[in-house]
């Protein structure tokens, strides 16, 4: 009796796609190990999941510097990704008074930046309406 093949395809059940997720990744980590082993092959995984939550795998022939890189760089992005959330109003309980502060400086700066291209873009639209007005009146 074979196995039926399964039609691949976005799982549409969020906890079934996760569960599917778990499973298939740490059976990847499993194939990479063997291969490594197998082959002699230096391998590196980087997986990130749907929430964006970085998973990582590495032959253990790979340079100690190369794995701190990784290590910063998984640092880094969780923080960017807080970061981010925290401009889009999540988790802001979290935050210091200092750092609401920091992050109302910082939305100010960005919708300060937003109003003058929409007044350049106003300015534009003026202009050209000016234009074709003055167009039309000569005719």
């Amino acid at each position: 009796m074979t196995r039926q093949k399964i039609e691949i395809k976005k799982i549409e059940n969020i906890t079934a796609r996760q569960v599917t997720f778990s499973k298939r990744r740490r059976g990847l980590f499993k194939k990479a190990l063997e291969l490594s082993t197998l082959c002699d092959a230096e391998i590196a995984l980087i997986v990130f999941s749907t929430t964006g939550k970085l998973y990582h795998y590495a032959t253990s022939s790979m340079p100690q510097n190369e794995r701190k890189r990784y290590a910063l760089l998984k640092k880094e992005l969780e923080k960017k990704t807080m970061e981010l959330r925290h401009i889009m109003g999540e988790n802001l309980q979290e935050l210091s008074l200092e750092e609401l502060k920091k992050l109302e400086k910082s939305v100010h700066i960005s919708l300060s930046r937003v109003n003058e291209i929409k007044d350049q873009s106003n300015l534009k639209e003026i202009t050209f309406l000016q234009k074709v007005t003055i167009s039309q009146l000569k005719l």
